[in-house]
């Protein structure tokens, strides 16, 4: 069966949908961008999501009316493809649209909305086991925050990661963690949970303020404030989080172990306690999160 996508309004195969030459999201990554995973017909932090891609769509000026109905459209993308029935995820972008090639915001210009979804299977291995995660300079621009679809900084430091077989690529700016290419950054010392402070420098994480709420539900100490360089390795825990990473423990950093190499107590407390509420359909015998 050919993938059904969503264009401007349209249901249609995939191989069918065209978008301009002249739309100002290929011409000058002029748009921004949502992915929501849905874990077996239900979205996860699903207004959270709407909240995020309305501040992105708001700081770069894009007027859309259409938030209120993508929870129909997505629904229905997902009965179309077979996929109400397993993890999957949902891309979202919105471009300015279709205008002639000009260095500022063109008026009355109709925004491009094209949405997909896929099977999103977790990597079970890097959940149980960990990953290593290289560290490299923050080169991205200043407005992190914005979901842009404008992502090349970020691909050159994680193709990084994937040429070295690591999981992720750290960024750090002016000495502290911020965040990682696609994930958010946690660590912990002494029992607290460390983590950079929403700015301009990071991308506010679905995912992390989740785990946030975990942490203050569990008892457990939290600390927005970002994470030296220096210290990165003194660290007795560390994790990234996202809507793909969920909660991936980051056992060794450019290639060295942190600690004794193994994940933590309180990332394993907060991985049994994230996944018993996104996996809840799957069986008590085959949730593996339980054996830790």
């Amino acid at each position: 069966m050919d993938e059904i996508v969503y264009l401007n309004g349209n249901f249609l195969p995939r191989k069918e949908a065209k978008i301009s030459a002249d739309d100002r999201g290929f011409i000058f990554a002029d748009g921004v961008y949502e992915v929501v995973k849905y874990y077996q017909g239900e979205p996860f932090g699903f207004e959270a999501h709407l909240l995020r891609l309305q501040n992105s769509l708001k700081e770069i000026g894009i007027g859309f009316e259409g938030i209120g109905e993508l929870k129909k459209v997505i629904a229905k993308l997902l009965k179309a493809n077979n996929l109400l029935a397993q993890d999957a995820g949902v891309y979202i972008q919105i471009t300015r649209g279709v205008a002639p090639r000009v260095h500022y915001f063109p008026d009355d210009v109709k925004p491009t909305i094209y949405i997909f979804s896929f099977p999103f299977k977790a990597n079970i291995e890097n959940l149980k086991n960990g990953i290593n995660a290289l560290t490299e300079k923050d080169i991205r621009w200043q407005r992190c925050d914005i979901k842009s679809v404008s992502l090349l900084p970020n691909i050159i430091l994680y193709n990084k990661a994937h040429q070295n077989n690591a999981g992720e690529t750290i960024l750090v700016r002016d000495g502290v963690v911020t965040e990682a290419t696609h994930s958010s950054v946690l660590g912990v010392k002494n029992g607290i949970v460390y983590t950079h402070p929403d700015s301009h420098h990071i991308l506010p994480g679905i995912t992390k303020m989740a785990v946030l709420e975990i942490c203050r539900d569990e008892k457990i100490e939290v600390a927005e404030q970002g994470i030296p360089e220096s210290q990165l390795m003194m660290l007795d825990e560390l994790m990234i989080t996202g809507t793909g990473s969920e909660i991936t423990p980051v056992v060794r950093v450019n290639g060295v172990n942190l600690k004794d190499g193994v994940p933590g107590e309180i990332t394993r407390k907060l991985q049994r306690v994230f996944f018993g509420k996104t996996y809840k359909k799957i069986p008590f015998k085959d949730r593996w999160w339980n054996e830790y």
